[in-house]
């Protein structure tokens, strides 16, 4: 077996088992702020959001920082210090006593968030670009897989143990995926000449990348996923509550139905990927923004709950695509010696879209109602349509001669 496979398949491993287990406590986290004191619904739905976005915050201003130490001492120490420190931050949120222990908690965690994003970038720069769709869609296959698991499995144990035993469960788990990296994964660098292995300070790289009218667009469009997917995610529960009448079975139900998207998205996140090879990344973004319209709106009409599971189901075959074609994009316009930090660029969008999704969530619900919400994505999904349509008019740039300043 070569290196490089073998290091896919660890990292295919360690990405099932992170995600498997924190979307574990993803079906019970407003659920659990209930648990913290007397709260009304507005109060709850509210907090919802704010603890659920709390960790992208940190992770927001890190990312770009991971991404330059990536660049000069490769990505499997990041790796490994991201299980480190999720683990332990998760084992402490089963303790909590209040919602401000929790935010502040979920704030610190984001230092060390994004294993999966960073796992992304690592396996992204072992693979060659004409395979990258491919190979990034297998990849998002394990941490989907882990997603359609995870939530039922939590649900379970959180009706059957309590929410401070399914928090034990997640924590041992990351950390289990760390040492596998620890042990099994070989990083090799990219060979890179000397005339070629100059050093950019980030201010030239954050210049380039907003000069790179493809780039900047397709990492704006990338928060605009995130906001889409994350405005809706803390409040899914909330949503399954009002549906169903069996108030004994809610986080089951909720991880049931969250597992709805992760069953269509691993069905097509590969499918997805090989197209986007074929013929070309932006022909399939362009698709699959604009069938996520489509299928986003109608979950704002359900009602019962096995439409909302149908619909999730459906929405979840286009979501398998967008992560690994907008990731197969950055791929192909960054240059290998600032790869990662670009990756890590990316990756603050996704974030920015993570912080921003829960809060445009809780205050559309608050105001009007979480049917409201799923209008609010479909509107975002069309205007990243629009830009892309926009941008692919545009001719082509070249990062690097950008940052040196040659166009």
């Amino acid at each position: 077996m070569s290196l490089q496979k073998r290091n896919f398949i660890i990292i295919w491993i360690s990405n099932l088992l992170v995600a498997g287990t924190m979307t574990m406590i993803m079906p019970f986290l407003s659920l659990y702020i209930e648990t913290l004191g007397h709260f009304s619904e507005g109060y709850v739905q509210k907090w919802s959001g704010l603890i659920f976005g709390a960790t992208f915050i940190s992770a927001f201003i890190m990312s770009p920082i991971w991404g330059r130490i990536a660049d000069k001492y490769g990505y499997k120490p990041i790796l490994i210090i991201n299980a480190i420190g999720l683990a332990i931050s998760i084992l402490l949120m089963g303790y909590v006593e209040n919602v401000w222990q929790f935010f502040f908690l979920r704030l610190a965690m984001g230092v060390v968030t994004g294993f999966i994003p960073t796992s992304i970038a690592f396996i992204s720069t072992q693979t060659e670009k004409k395979e990258a769709g491919k190979t990034l869609g297998t990849l998002q296959m394990g941490s989907v897989s882990g997603s359609l698991f995870g939530p039922i499995v939590g649900g379970l144990l959180a009706d059957a143990f309590g929410f401070q035993y399914t928090f034990f469960i997640t924590s041992t788990s990351v950390l289990l995926a760390g040492i596998i990296i620890f042990f099994g994964v070989k990083e090799v660098r990219a060979t890179v000449s000397k005339k070629a292995r100059q050093i950019y300070s980030r201010r030239q790289v954050l210049g380039g990348i907003f000069k790179h009218r493809l780039l900047i667009n397709v990492m704006l469009i990338t928060s605009l996923i995130q906001i889409g997917n994350f405005s809706i995610q803390p409040l899914l529960s909330l949503y399954v509550a009002d549906l169903t009448h069996d108030v004994t079975q809610v986080t089951f139900l909720a991880g049931l139905t969250f597992s709805a998207a992760g069953l269509g998205n691993i069905l097509f996140a590969r499918f997805w990927g090989r197209l986007g090879d074929h013929i070309g990344y932006e022909k399939v973004l362009f698709i699959l923004l604009g069938l996520a319209v489509i299928f986003m709106i109608p979950q704002a009409w359900v009602t019962a709950l096995w439409q909302l599971i149908l619909l999730r189901l459906v929405y979840g075959t286009v979501l398998g695509g967008l992560i690994p074609i907008t990731t197969a994009l950055i791929r192909r316009e960054a240059p290998v010696t600032v790869q990662g930090e670009v990756m890590g660029y990316n990756t603050s969008f996704r974030f920015f879209g993570n912080i921003i999704g829960p809060l445009i969530g809780g205050f559309v619900s608050g105001i009007f109602s979480i049917s409201a919400v799923f209008y609010v994505t479909a509107a975002l999904f069309f205007i990243a349509w629009i830009i892309l349509y926009v941008v692919d008019k545009k001719p082509l740039q070249d990062l690097d001669d950008i940052i040196k300043g040659k166009s």
